[in-house]
């Protein structure tokens, strides 16, 4: 039993575009720190590959796929204000897509007792019909899907801690009990969705557990709701899979929030969710990189929640 490392090469062809904040640099300064700390040799490394792509038919809309596609065919850079795709980009998306659900299969065979998925671009702001924030598909919740569908396990808790909300997640899963979806994220902030008030809808209410942070609020701030709130919804939940949108731009050094996050609180946070992992649901816990446009602080963040995964 051991923690999966799943990535490919293809995620560093993905190109956004001069001055883009999501770009090829994040791997690179992530797997530089991964090798020189040695912690890349002691986890199994796997190279995604390709989902085909009637598998996001599962939650997206063929025409927004096709829409998608067709931009990368014929050259169209932008899907919207900050949403850029180049040649390469189709490929990326269905292969962090196919990376994702190839580490919840392996997780959900007791092949690795948990795993992250080191890809870009990332996914929880996609929604059904729309690309946007950087992500052209919704990689958790296809993931999700996935697990229900193809693996047997019925029950899903996605935690998202990204600065931003994961309006895509909510949209996708609010009306769904078998998902329950907890995000912590600076509010007011980008999307601009994500208020204490939404909690699911129809008969998913009370599946979302939106926990706004104030600009300026760091480790202290953070963990106290994540104890007191986040862990104990998602162990009454009691899962069959923990799946984590790791975004790591709420770390203090991060441009594009406001809040003060260090690599020792995001260690503190999965530590919390690997104890949750444990008691509910035999340890299976699938986290995929979302955000996080500092280097250092996003490379130092991941290295410390890959110590916790490793350990667990």
């Amino acid at each position: 039993m051991t923690t999966g490392l799943v990535s490919a090469p293809v995620f560093l062809e993905h190109d956004t575009g001069p001055g883009h904040p999501e770009r090829t640099e994040r791997l690179l300064a992530v797997e530089a720190r991964l090798a020189r700390s040695g912690l890349a040799q002691e986890l199994d490394r796997l190279e995604a590959r390709r989902c085909p792509p009637a598998l996001l038919w599962r939650v997206h809309d063929r025409d927004h796929v096709e829409r998608v596609h067709q931009a990368v065919l014929h050259g169209e850079p932008r899907l919207d204000a900050d949403t850029t795709v180049s040649p390469a980009s189709w490929d990326a998306a269905l292969t962090a897509v196919g990376g994702a659900l190839e580490a919840c299969a392996r997780v959900a065979e007791g092949r690795w007792t948990n795993a992250f998925l080191l890809a870009r671009p990332p996914g929880h702001h996609a929604e059904h019909a729309h690309a946007m924030g950087f992500c052209l598909f919704n990689t958790v919740v296809l993931a999700a899907r996935h697990a229900q569908d193809e693996l047997g396990l019925a029950r899903v808790a996605i935690v998202d801690w990204d600065v931003h909300h994961g309006n895509g997640t909510q949209h996708l899963t609010e009306e769904d009990p078998t998902v329950f979806f907890a995000s912590l994220h600076q509010y007011p902030h980008y999307p601009g969705t994500g208020a204490a008030s939404e909690r699911g809808r129809g008969a998913g209410e009370g599946s979302v557990l939106n926990v706004p942070m104030a600009a300026g609020e760091g480790d202290r701030e953070y963990l106290a709701r994540f104890e007191g709130l986040v862990l104990p919804a998602v162990e009454a939940f009691a899962p069959d899979l923990i799946l984590v949108s790791a975004g790591f731009d709420a770390h203090v050094r991060d441009p594009l929030s406001d809040t003060r996050v260090s690599a020792e609180g995001f260690r503190r946070m999965t530590q919390g969710l690997v104890d949750v992992a444990r008691r509910t649901c035999g340890g299976r816990l699938v986290s995929l990189l979302e955000g996080g446009y500092d280097l250092e602080g996003l490379a130092e963040s991941v290295e410390a929640h890959l110590e916790v995964l490793r350990d667990a």
